[in-house]
């Protein structure tokens, strides 16, 4: 095997843009906390295990430096593409927790998440922590290297690339407007009850003017968030469910050019 890695180290080197660059957005081993030398180990496994069928696929390799380079640029394009249409999915399950954590009461406890990299709020955390046990429960790192590493290497080169790049400009769009839609979804039988709570008080403030409902009114929206919240995970376990499994269908459908 290493014979052979030597014998076609320009493909060899190509495959490892592409499956670093792909590591290096996707969801979960994007983080800090996986180390780098880790994702520079794991694109280089996967480069050796994989490159017997780049070479059985008959890829085409640049003839002159200068479009080799180009070529480099394209497999990080391509990988990044892969990654970051998995991420904008596993975004949604942050972003419903942002939807309703102001509502509820915890908009200001925002911490520090180093799974998602960025300030969100503690229910934001949980969603994401369940979202990505849902994503491990669904094999979700077998569909990645298969669709994003496996797949991408028989459906799209770099020469496809720039011929369907209009195709990759309006998935940018669509992917961004699916993010706050599906996390709307999922926020949507939480956001519902505040609703109503908030409605209540507002009636039993109106009625009973001399009651500090105000104060009253955090309690009660975060008792009622967390037993929605408990009522419904069977329910958002199977939309994080589905929606990881749509989210692998329209990847293979984006990398091979296909009309959904």
């Amino acid at each position: 095997m290493f014979n052979q890695v030597l014998a076609r180290a320009d493909l060899f080197f190509l495959l490892t843009v592409r499956i670093l660059a792909m590591l290096e957005t996707a969801p979960l081993l994007s983080g800090d906390s996986v180390p780098q030398f880790a994702k520079i180990g794991l694109a280089f496994g996967t480069s050796m295990a994989v490159l017997p069928y780049a070479q059985s696929l008959g890829y085409a390799m640049p003839e002159s430096a200068v479009l080799y380079l180009a070529y480099i640029v394209g497999e990080a394009a391509i990988g990044i593409i892969s990654g970051f249409f998995l991420t904008v999915l596993y975004s949604s399950f942050i972003t419903a927790g942002q939807f309703f954590s102001i509502q509820m009461g915890f908009g200001i406890s925002e911490t520090y998440d180093p799974l998602a990299q960025m300030e969100i709020p503690i229910v934001g955390q949980l969603l994401n922590l369940i979202g990505m046990f849902v994503f491990i429960q669904v094999q979700g790192f077998q569909y990645l290297f298969l669709y994003g590493v496996k797949g991408s290497l028989k459906a799209i080169t770099v020469s496809s690339l720039m011929e369907r790049h209009a195709n990759f400009s309006d998935y940018f769009i669509k992917a961004l407007a699916s993010l706050f839609a599906n996390a709307f979804v999922i926020a949507v039988p939480i956001i519902g009850s505040l609703f109503m709570v908030s409605l209540a008080m507002g009636l039993m403030t109106r009625a009973a003017p001399q009651m500090n409902l105000l104060i009253e009114g955090f309690p009660i929206s975060i008792f009622v968030s967390f037993l929605i919240m408990a009522l419904t995970m069977p329910y958002l376990i199977e939309v994080f469910s589905k929606l990881i499994d749509a989210g692998f269908y329209q990847l293979g459908i984006l990398l091979e050019g296909k009309t959904a």
